[in-house]
């Protein structure tokens, strides 16, 4: 050993240091490659991608032989940097070389490659495949044995190695992938995403028609009423029923009813070969669900039923569409019928409008885990029919009741200057005035 030049012993020093900044890149840099962008990639594929697919297939390996290299190439390195600390100090210069040789290892072989792998690891990683696929073929004896020996001492202390549950993203997960997208998927997209993966936490009586709100058409009333109100009506499917929306006979398509309005001679019992078989829906039956149902039952419309077969509402394919990609309206953005701006910015508010289609129009938070519509919430929390200039806070929200109708708040008035986010202490405050909130 002392017959080599120094030169060539620096030059080897050198090589070893790059092949350490190699091995710790290529660690980094695989293990920081994105695993659907990778599968992307080898579905495609790319080259680079479908070597490291298979590389990443057997971490284990991939972990071993590129241990293996770093090791023996560190190791290496210092035998080498402690003949030249020698030839050069003498004994002092074992201290010399090893403090110099962690330094830089730790700069050039470690911090620098590996950051750079982890800012781009797909230029450094589908590179380095190259080398590293066939490195693993000619070493897999050992890293055979290496791996054989740590993967009985893992399963000694109970470890799994079931990477498949690991890799799999839950419902919250996947939503923070897709608001992160950025620029990647327009802003609109990702709304349409992120609702699909909420229809499962909404149900049908959340979305539905209540039950004194549906239109339909009713077999007791004269022949000439019915001709009018069909005429007339804005929906293309109604409900047919006797004397009560509890009575159903089955559901029409208007389509089907022209030739029997256009002829006068025509009577009531004509429209009843046209009506179909309602279709009922569970009241709790979640959005995504009964969105296949529409689909395998053929059906656009549905009934809304409790747990004792009452009708409680009324449930279209379009109600759940809106839920994902916003509503179906001629009104101007940003409005709902049920909302009236008013002159001093304040809004009346219907006590039958929808509490999720108020938060989502107005970029409101108003609670929506008991009632479902505005009258209900006033009155749960009041346990009382109030009196018009009631004043209530429900979650910061100052809410003035302006009229009573039939026992239910007809309409009532929030102010949007007042609105704060209510601690413990304020969420429940109401008060009884005649003043505005």
């Amino acid at each position: 050993m002392d017959d080599i030049p120094l030169s060539l012993l620096f030059g080897f020093l050198s090589f070893l240091i790059i092949l350490s900044a190699f091995f710790s890149g290529s660690e980094t840099g695989l293990v920081s490659l994105n695993r659907y962008r990778l599968r992307h990639l080898t579905r495609i594929r790319h080259r680079g991608a479908m070597r490291a697919n298979r590389l990443l297939d057997k971490p284990d390996r991939l972990i071993g032989i590129i241990l293996l290299g770093n090791n023996f190439v560190n190791i290496l390195a210092a035998s080498i940097a402690t003949i030249i600390g020698l030839r050069l100090y003498n004994e002092t210069g074992i201290a010399i070389a090893t403090g110099l040789l962690t330094l830089v290892i730790l700069i050039f072989s470690e911090v620098a490659p590996k950051t750079i792998a982890l800012l781009h690891p797909e230029r450094f990683a589908f590179p380095a495949t190259i080398i590293l696929e066939p490195l693993l073929k000619i070493f897999y004896p050992i890293v055979w044995l290496v791996n054989v020996i740590a993967n009985g001492f893992l399963k000694l202390m109970g470890v799994s190695f079931d990477t498949k549950e690991a890799q799999n993203l839950t419902s919250d997960e996947l939503r923070s992938v897709v608001n992160e997208a950025g620029a990647l998927i327009p802003r609109r997209h990702q709304l349409m995403l992120t609702n699909i993966l909420d229809l499962e936490q909404v149900s049908v009586n959340d979305i539905m028609v209540p039950k004194n709100e549906i239109v339909g058409i009713n077999l007791d009333q004269e022949w000439e009423e019915i001709i009018k109100q069909v005429s007339v009506s804005q929906h293309t499917r109604l409900p047919v029923f006797k004397s009560d929306i509890n009575n159903i006979v089955g559901l029409i398509h208007i389509r089907n009813t022209i030739d029997i309005l256009s002829n006068p001679e025509s009577i009531k019992d004509s429209l009843l070969p046209y009506i179909r078989d309602a279709y009922f829906v569970p009241e709790n039956t979640p959005l995504n669900t009964q969105l296949l149902h529409f689909q395998r039952q053929k059906r656009r419309i549905g009934l809304v039923v409790d747990e004792y077969g009452d009708i409680q509402g009324l449930v279209t394919l379009e109600d759940i569409l809106e839920e994902i990609v916003g509503e179906f309206t001629s009104e101007p953005a940003g409005t709902i019928k049920d909302v009236h701006p008013q002159a001093d910015g304040t809004y009346v508010i219907d006590g039958s409008a929808n509490i999720r289609e108020l938060n989502r129009t107005m970029r409101w938070n108003l609670p929506t885990t008991g009632p479902k519509t505005f009258n209900g919430l006033i009155i749960e929390h009041l346990e009382s029919i109030p009196e018009p200039g009631t004043s209530v806070l429900i979650s910061g929200y100052p809410i003035e009741i302006v009229q009573i109708k039939d026992n239910t708040v007809k309409t009532a008035k929030i102010d949007p200057t007042l609105i704060r986010i209510a601690d413990d202490s304020t969420e429940h405050e109401d008060t009884e005035s005649t003043d505005e909130p």
